[in-house]
């Protein structure tokens, strides 16, 4: 985390006061290594730039919203602050720390979900492997959605990964703006750990308003229009 000689230093209860994070925090998180430790201006003081409170906001932002374990946040940033790391690797160590693990699962049911990503990524024209983090999540999903007696859901992988794709252009869009490596590594991190979470709530409001609309807004005794999936879409949404 580079400091820029334009920025202000300030000392650590100035540091907590602007971010909103506790001293004894901060603290903690300098000694894990998640944040740099200040400029030493005297044996028991030190100072600390907008870089430090740009640090703290997305450790906290993805602790906080992102949900991720704060060894997984060391990950990341340890990622992100090796220059020798392409972008779309500090990706992949983001999307790996994303994806629940398929746990213990073993055998056919397991075997024929894989087969199935598999498929589905040739389909795609989409060059990740299904033993991938986010290919062996999608497998796990599977399993897991048949032994709730939800497996036609499956039937709607493709319609699923279409828009999938259109979102990961829009991610892909947002990160070409930045220019520099520091902007444009924090940007993809904060679109996939933090864009997963704003695309989840998204959806649960378009659940909402689908079921209002066939539901709700239908006249009495009239029945949703065809293909409106209102009854699921009010399920998921719940």
């Amino acid at each position: 985390m580079a400091s820029r000689g334009s920025e202000r230093a300030v000392r650590i209860g100035e540091l907590s006061r602007r971010s909103g994070v506790p001293v004894p925090t901060i603290k903690f998180y300098v000694r894990e290594g998640l944040l740099p430790a200040g400029r030493l201006t005297s044996p028991n003081q030190a100072s600390y730039d907008d870089g430090h409170e740009r640090r703290l906001r997305l450790i906290r932002a993805l602790l906080d919203v992102g949900g991720l374990p704060l060894a997984a946040i060391g990950d990341v940033l340890r990622v992100m602050e090796d220059p020798a790391q392409p972008v779309h690797e500090v990706l992949g160590v983001a999307a790996k720390r994303l994806s629940p693990s398929s746990g213990d699962e073993s055998g056919p049911e397991l075997g024929a979900a894989r087969e199935e990503v598999a498929d589905l990524l040739k389909r795609m024209g989409w060059r990740a492997g299904p033993a991938s983090p986010g290919g062996e999540a999608l497998a796990g999903v599977l399993v897991a959605l048949r032994r709730a007696g939800h497996g036609a859901f499956v039937d709607l992988l493709d319609a699923y990964a279409a828009v999938a794709e259109q979102v990961a252009l829009i991610d892909l869009d947002y990160v070409s703006r930045r220019v520099a490596r520091e902007d444009m590594v924090e940007s993809v991190v904060v679109g996939t750990v933090l864009g997963e979470a704003m695309f989840g709530a998204l959806r649960r409001l378009a659940h909402t308003e689908a079921s209002t609309r066939a539901y709700e807004d239908r006249p009495p005794g009239g029945d949703p229009s065809p293909g409106t999936g209102g009854g699921e879409a009010e399920a998921a949404g719940a």
